[in-house]
């Protein structure tokens, strides 16, 4: 068996079937790791005695007929911002440099308890704040498309991990598109979950109002028992989801399909002509709403993030990438009066949201409006950087702003994904969904 290709799904009923070994299958993804020309740019550090130790006791589970979950004894990545004792996080960030937590995230202690095994941390955007996966302090990972294109942030190396074959799934987290945007350029399926779903007790915050844990994976079956994992809770069975007959979407217009590269847009559409020929509803969606919560992205994200980090920062700014720095400097030009304002008019803008969408099963946009840049050429470029950065964002943090969870799919295009955006708190009526959506674009 090429393990390296397999999801986790089906490395975990090979594991309850007797027919894959949990040691094995761990050994064989920390030998991956250690061989692979990329292993450096994807892992900032490797746990291999945890890993082999929690593989140990899944077999030992297995073998017994007493597995705790459908993912027991699989072999996943955790971003680098997931606090692991004893075990050096850095959110990668030298401010952080050599920090090392004494106790688990949460998050974490809950996937150890269902038999999920930690391979190790992987590499990430500076304190999680860009898009683009760029991070010349640490490592930049490759795009699995193209090895010098980044792999898009801020879950760059968990990306990166479950592309390359380096890791079943990943664990990663999404601010206002870092689930999502590296899912989508290393054609993967990402989780954006609800804020306050899930725990973010022991995770490096960047703005904690809207910072949300997901999984990065290969199928929406992956994507199912993952949150169930990180939730500590049994997973959903979406056995019997494969129509889309009578489904209705709204097809975001407003904002998220201007300035769309070629590619996206041809895979945009062709993605929409096979909804329809499954016998999906296509309804032409346009929320005007949505353009102020956009215009106040920057007082609402930078100002939360430059409260968090502005005394570390002021501290010793020469640790820093100068554009992560500026993003977060950006915070500091903003009042409290204007946080609070652009807040107030964020609700009202969610609440019309929820009213407009209310008929639709999901609303659907272009994951990216653009594929990954080359690395050279964003180090180079100071302004194609910034352009690259804000536009690379855009569609995902549409999803982000009305509070709702969201999931991208691999259209079968390179680097083009769908977004299937829904309501606060109903990841499992949106996962249904998104299994139709893969059954038809398969």
């Amino acid at each position: 068996m090429d393990y390296s290709k397999m999801s986790a799904s089906e490395l975990g009923r090979g594991i309850g079937a007797g027919e894959i070994d949990p040691v094995a299958l761990t050994r064989h993804f920390l030998d991956a790791i250690q061989a692979h020309p990329m292993g450096p740019r994807i892992y900032a550090r490797l746990t291999p005695q945890r890993a082999m130790a929690e593989a140990e006791a899944a077999k030992v589970r297995a073998a017994n007929g007493q597995r705790l979950s459908p993912l027991d004894g699989i072999p996943v990545s955790w971003k680098d911002l997931f606090d692991t004792a004893g075990t050096v996080t850095e959110a990668g960030s030298h401010l952080l440099r050599g920090r090392i937590p004494d106790r688990d995230s949460e998050v974490l202690r809950s996937a150890t308890a269902l038999g999920l095994v930690c391979l190790g941390k992987t590499h990430m955007s500076e304190l999680a704040f860009s898009g683009l996966g760029l991070n010349p302090v640490t490592q930049s990972p490759p795009c699995v498309n193209d090895h010098d294109a980044v792999a898009g942030g801020s879950s760059s190396g968990a990306a990166a991990s479950v592309a390359f074959g380096l890791a079943a799934a990943a664990v990663g987290s999404d601010t206002g598109g870092s689930v999502r945007i590296p899912s989508v350029w290393n054609d993967l399926v990402g989780l954006k979950t609800t804020s306050g779903r899930i725990s973010l007790k022991g995770v490096v915050p960047l703005a904690a109002r809207f910072d949300t844990v997901g999984p990065l994976c290969r199928t929406v079956e992956d994507a199912a028992l993952m949150l169930a994992a990180l939730e500590g809770r049994t997973p959903i069975d979406l056995r019997g989801q494969g129509s889309l007959k009578g489904r209705r979407f709204a097809v975001l217009q407003t904002i998220v399909m201007e300035d769309l590269r070629d590619a996206p847009a041809r895979a945009h559409a062709e993605t929409l002509d096979r909804l329809r020929a499954a016998g999906a509803e296509i309804v032409p969606f346009d929320f005007p709403a949505i353009e102020g919560p956009m215009k106040d992205a920057a007082i609402l994200y930078t100002t939360e993030a430059w409260g968090t980090w502005g005394k570390a920062i002021e501290a010793q700014p020469q640790l820093m990438f100068g554009p992560i720095r500026d993003r977060f400097a950006a915070g500091a030009q903003f009042t409290g009066a204007d946080y609070v304002a652009a807040w107030q008019r964020l609700e009202a803008a969610r609440a019309d949201w929820a009213r407009q969408t209310a008929g639709f099963d999901a609303v659907l946009c272009p994951t990216a409006p653009n594929l990954p840049p080359k690395l050279d050429k964003l180090m180079q470029q100071g302004d194609y950087y910034v352009t690259e950065n804000l536009i690379t964002l855009r569609n995902t943090r549409v999803g982000n702003l009305m509070g709702g969870c969201a999931i991208t799919l691999p259209t079968g295009t390179k680097s083009c994904g769908l977004s299937l955006m829904a309501p606060p708190m109903a990841e499992e009526r949106l996962l249904h969904l998104a299994k139709a959506v893969e059954t038809a674009l398969a």
